[in-house]
C-alpha cells in the first residue's frame, strides 16, 4: 500500500513542485507573523489582567469603606441616642421600659433599621431587648449577652471617671462641650450571622449633670451584614451577586473579602461576582486577530488534511466498532460483555494479589409500572438517568455497567471488609431512592443490591453473578430497596421459595385457598357493619401459611393477578348472603396498577351479582405512587359504579395530604401500629386524635385497625373513630361462623345495621 501511494506520488511530482516552493516562501511570513501575533495577544492579555487586578482592588476598597461607614454610622446613632440628659434619668436613674422601646429601640430601628437593639444594666443583666423593631422579653434573648459580652467588658474598661475626679481631656468634645462616653464597635458574629455590634454607656450631655454613682447602663445595637444590607450595598457599589459566603464552601470564580476580628479570627466571608470588565474587552479584540491568526494556520495546515483525515476516520471507525460492541445504546454503560471481561480479569487479579473485590448486582423496584403506565419512552429516560446518577454516585474506579433491562451490575476493588460493601450499597440504594423528574413526571422508584465477594477461593465469573442474583432475589423478597449479602444459606432459601411459589401456584389453580373473614363493628362495639376478606393458606405438609409469606412471593412472581381475581371473587360470593353488611378486599399495587383492573371488578360484580355500594377496596399509599393521572382515572371509574375505597395503613407510610386532595377516598383506616402504643406512647395518641380530626374534616370514615384491649376501645371511641377492627370484637372466622354471629346479632333485637354513607 506504501509504495503504490509513493509510485502515484511521484507521477505528480511535477505538478507539485510549484506549489511546494510557494509554501517554503510563505514560511519566513508565517514565522513574523506569528511572532507579531504572539506578541500582540500576550500584550491584550496582560493589559486586560491588569485592568481586572485594578478594577478588583477598586471594588475591595470601595467594599471596605463601606463597611467601614457603616460602622461608623452605627456607632455615631447608637452614641447620639446614648448620650441624652432624658436617657440618664429615664435609663440609669430609674428605668423607664416604655420610653426605653419608643427612644432607644424604635429610634434605633427607625435610624439604621437595625434588627436588636439592647440595653444592660449596671450588673450586667439584659433588662430591654428588641428584636425587628418589636420589644420582646429579655430571657428570651438571653443567649444573646454572652455574645456581646466581650463588647460590654470593652466599654467597662474604658468606663468613666466616679463623680469627684476630672475627665480626661478626650472625653469632653473641646468645641460643643459634649461629654463624649467611652464607646466601643466591632465586627463579630451574632446569632450566627455576622454583624456590627456597638455599644455605648448612657451618659449625659452636659457635662455638669449630676449622674448615679455605679456603672452607667450600656445601650448595644446590632446591625447584621446580610440579607437586605448586603442586597442594597451590592447594588449602590456595583458589586454583582454580593452576598455571604457559608463556612467551609468555596465561591467558585467569584472574589473572596474576608472580614477578621482583632483577634485575627475570621468573622465573615463575603464574595461577588468579577466583573472583569478588561477581560470583557480582550475578548472582544482577540477575536479578530485569532481569525487572522487561524486563517494562516488553516492554510498551512490543509496540506496535511487529507492523510489526517484519513487516518482519523479509519480509527474513529474502529473505535466506535468498539464501543458499540462492548456499550450499551441505551446508557453508554459497559453492557454484559464489557463486564464479563472485566470480571474475569478482575478474578484472576485476585487469585494473584489476594486483595477482597466484590459484585454489586442492582435492579430497579417496580421500573416494570413505569414502562405499563408511562410508556417505553418514559422508561428508557428513566434507564438513562439511572445510569447517569449510579456513574455520579460510585467511584471513578468502579466499573458501571447495564446487563440488560433495569439490571445493573458494579465491579468494586480494593474492598476493606462486608461492612464496606454495605456501606456502598446504602450509597446506592440512597441515590435511587431519590425522586427523578422524567418528562414532567416525578417518578419514586428504588433499588435492590445483591452482593457476591470475589476472593481467592471464588469460583468463575459465572459463578459469581449467580450469587450476586441469588442475594438480590432475597434482597427483593425481604421488602426491597435493601442490600443483601450473599451466603451458602441463600441457596438453600431460595430453593425453598421456589418450591412454595410453584406450591402456591398449584393451590391458585386448585384452588386450595379459602377466606376469613373479620367484623367491622360501630363506635360502640354493638353491631357489625361490615367484614373484611383475608386470605387463609392450608399447605398439606407444612401447615397454615401466613400471608406475610405468601403475598410476596405472589407478587414476586406475578402469581397476585390470578390470587387477587380469585379472593375479589369469592369474597363477593361468601358475602353475597349478608346484605347488610360492607364488604372490604384488600388490593395489591401491581394488581391495581394493571390497566384492565376496572374491568375486571366490573366483570367479578357481574357474574356474581354482588352489589358495587357494598364493596370496598383497600388501597395503600405505595399504590398511589406513579402515574397520578391514571391511577385517578381508575378510581373515578369504580366509584361511578358504586365502589367505595379506603386508604388502609395511614400514617406509616408518606402520610402525604396530597393523596387526600387528589384521589376519591371514602375512609381512612388508623394502622394498627398507632392503635397498640396508644396506652404508652403519647405521640400515638395524639396522631390518632390528628387522623380522626383529619378524617372528620375531609368528610371521610374513619376506621381504627386492631382494637385489643378495653382501654384502647375506650380511648377510640371518645376520640370520635367511626368503626373499629380487631381481635376485641372479633378474629378472622369462616364464612359458616361469620354468618352464625350475624344470625346471633338478629336474635338478640339488633337491626340490620345500614351500610356506611359515602363520604361528601
Amino acid at each position: 500500500m506504501w509504495r503504490t501511494d509513493r509510485t502515484r506520488l511521484d507521477r505528480k511530482r511535477p505538478s507539485r513542485t510549484p506549489r511546494r516552493l510557494r509554501v517554503s516562501e510563505l514560511i519566513p511570513v508565517a514565522i513574523i507573523l506569528a511572532v507579531a501575533s504572539g506578541c500582540i495577544m500576550l500584550s491584550v492579555l496582560t493589559l486586560a489582567q491588569r485592568a481586572d487586578e485594578t478594577e478588583l482592588d477598586q471594588q475591595r476598597r470601595l467594599f471596605a469603606n463601606a463597611l467601614a461607614a457603616r460602622r461608623a454610622q452605627v456607632i455615631l446613632q447608637t452614641e447620639n441616642v446614648a448620650t441624652s440628659n432624658v436617657a440618664v434619668q429615664r435609663i440609669w436613674a430609674g428605668f423607664d421600659p416604655t420610653w426605653t422601646h419608643v427612644n432607644v429601640g424604635l429610634r434605633l430601628k427607625t435610624l439604621l433599621d437595625l434588627s436588636y437593639a439592647f440595653v444592660v444594666d449596671p450588673l450586667g443583666r439584659l433588662v430591654y431587648a428588641q428584636r425587628g423593631g418589636e420589644s420582646v422579653d429579655p430571657e428570651t434573648l438571653g443567649p444573646a449577652l454572652d455574645e456581646i459580652a466581650t463588647l460590654i467588658d470593652d466599654v467597662r474598661a474604658r468606663r468613666q471617671p466616679p463623680l469627684g475626679e476630672e475627665l480626661e481631656p478626650a472625653s469632653i468634645d473641646p468645641v460643643t462641650n459634649i461629654m463624649r462616653p467611652p464607646r466601643a464597635e466591632r465586627i463579630q458574629a451574632f446569632m450566627g450571622r455576622p454583624a456590627i455590634a456597638a455599644a455605648v454607656p448612657v451618659s449625659a450631655k452636659d457635662a455638669s449633670l449630676d449622674r448615679p454613682m455605679g456603672p452607667a447602663p450600656i445601650i448595644i445595637a446590632v446591625s447584621p451584614l446580610d440579607g437586605e444590607f448586603l442586597g442594597q450595598l451590592g447594588q449602590r457599589l456595583g458589586l454583582t451577586r454580593l452576598r455571604l459566603v457559608d463556612p467551609g464552601s468555596e465561591p467558585a470564580l467569584d472574589h473572596e473579602f474576608t472580614v477578621v476580628d482583632d483577634g485575627g479570627g475570621i468573622v465573615a466571608r463575603f464574595a461577588w461576582q468579577r466583573s472583569k470588565t478588561g477581560s470583557r474587552l480582550a475578548h472582544n479584540v482577540l477575536p479578530f486577530l485569532a481569525v487572522a491568526f487561524g486563517c494562516f494556520l488553516l492554510l498551512g495546515g490543509f496540506l496535511f488534511r487529507y492523510m489526517r483525515r484519513t487516518a482519523a476516520t479509519i480509527a474513529a471507525g474502529e473505535d466506535r466498532l468498539r464501543h458499540l460492541t462492548l456499550h450499551d445504546p441505551l446508557s453508554g454503560l459497559p453492557n454484559r460483555t464489557f463486564f464479563g471481561e472485566r470480571l474475569s480479569n478482575l478474578i484472576e487479579e485476585v487469585r494473584l494479589t489476594g486483595s477482597l473485590a466484590a459484585v454489586l448486582s442492582i435492579d430497579l423496584d417496580r421500573f416494570k409500572d413505569v414502562n405499563d403506565t408511562l410508556g417505553h419512552l418514559v422508561g428508557d429516560a428513566l434507564i438513562r438517568a439511572v445510569a447517569l446518577r449510579l456513574v455520579r454516585t460510585l467511584r471513578d474506579q468502579d466499573l458501571v455497567a447495564r446487563l440488560g433491562g433495569d439490571e445493573f451490575a458494579v465491579l468494586t476493588t480494593g474492598v476493606a471488609d462486608a461492612g464496606a460493601l454495605q456501606v456502598i450499597a446504602e450509597r446506592i440504594i440512597g441515590a435511587l431512592r431519590a425522586p427523578f423528574r422524567i418528562m414532567g413526571h416525578s417518578i419514586v422508584t428504588g433499588g435492590s443490591v445483591g452482593i457476591a465477594l470475589i476472593s481467592r477461593q471464588s469460583g468463575e465469573a459465572a459463578d459469581i453473578m449467580r450469587c450476586a442474583d441469588v442475594a438480590l432475589y432475597r434482597a427483593k423478597n425481604d421488602g426491597r430497596n435493601r442490600a443483601c449479602l450473599h451466603d451458602v444459606a441463600m441457596d438453600a432459601d431460595l430453593r425453598a421459595r421456589k418450591e412454595l411459589e410453584n406450591d402456591l401456584r398449584e393451590a391458585i389453580e386448585r384452588q386450595a385457598l379459602s377466606l376469613a373473614f373479620q367484623p367491622i363493628v360501630t363506635a360502640n362495639g354493638e353491631r357489625t357493619v361490615g367484614v373484611e376478606a383475608l386470605c387463609r393458606w392450608q399447605h398439606p405438609s407444612r401447615g397454615e401459611i401466613l400471608p406475610s409469606q405468601f403475598i410476596p412471593i405472589a407478587e414476586h412472581s406475578e402469581l397476585i393477578f390470578p390470587l387477587g381475581d380469585w379472593v375479589l371473587r369469592q369474597a363477593c360470593l361468601e358475602a353475597a348472603a349478608w346484605p347488610s353488611l360492607s364488604l372490604a378486599v384488600n388490593v395489591s399495587p401491581l394488581q391495581f396498577r394493571r390497566p384492565d383492573f376496572v374491568d375486571v371488578v366490573e366483570r367479578i360484580l357481574a357474574e356474581t351479582g354482588f352489589s358495587a355500594a357494598r364493596l370496598e377496596l383497600e388501597l395503600t399509599e405505595s399504590t398511589l405512587i406513579g402515574n397520578v393521572e391514571d391511577t385517578t382515572a381508575a378510581m373515578q371509574k369504580l366509584k361511578s359504579l358504586g365502589v367505595r375505597f379506603a386508604l388502609d395503613d395511614f400514617g406509616t407510610g408518606y402520610s402525604s395530604l396530597l393523596y387526600l386532595r387528589t384521589f376519591p377516598f371514602d375512609k381512612l383506616k388508623i394502622d394498627r401500629s398507632f392503635v397498640g402504643n396508644i396506652e404508652n406512647a403519647t405521640d400515638a395518641a395524639a396522631i390518632v386524635h390528628a387522623i380522626v380530626s383529619l378524617g372528620r374534616g375531609l368528610g371521610m370514615k374513619v376506621t381504627a385497625e386492631g382494637v385489643e384491649t378495653a382501654e384502647q376501645y375506650l380511648f377510640l371511641r371518645a376520640a370520635g373513630v367511626h368503626m373499629l377492627q380487631g381481635y376485641r370484637f372479633g378474629r378472622p372466622v369462616s364464612a359458616q361462623l361469620m354468618a352464625k354471629r350475624i344470625a346471633e346479632e338478629l336474635s338478640r333485637g339488633m337491626p340490620p345495621s345500614p351500610l356506611p354513607a359515602l363520604a361528601g
